[in-house]
């Protein structure tokens, strides 16, 4: 399963589709150019207890190092995942 990002210049989603199905999403709205403010993060069922959620964030997060974004996160999820991961840490507002 590939993780794809769209951004339409203001908000954004790092997901997992097959066909017309999302079975992962982690969604972010921009505020300002270089601070990013993750609000929510979705795992279908059928995908749970296997690190998609991490994954997504990873790749948000590789994501933000190389466009030198700050994030700040609002999702339960990103926030405890970034509690933990001190190597996900240097991104943080």
């Amino acid at each position: 399963m590939e993780i794809q990002h769209q951004f339409d210049g203001r908000k954004g989603s790092f997901f997992i589709e097959e066909g017309a199905r999302r079975f992962a999403e982690m969604v972010y709205v921009m505020a300002g150019s270089k601070k990013m403010i993750i609000e929510h993060t979705e795992v279908d069922e059928s995908l749970k207890g296997q690190g998609i959620g991490a994954k997504l964030l990873e790749a948000l997060v590789d994501y933000v190092r190389k466009e030198e974004i700050k994030v700040l996160p609002l999702c339960p999820f990103a926030k405890a995942t970034f509690k933990k991961r001190k190597d996900l840490q240097d991104v943080l507002t």
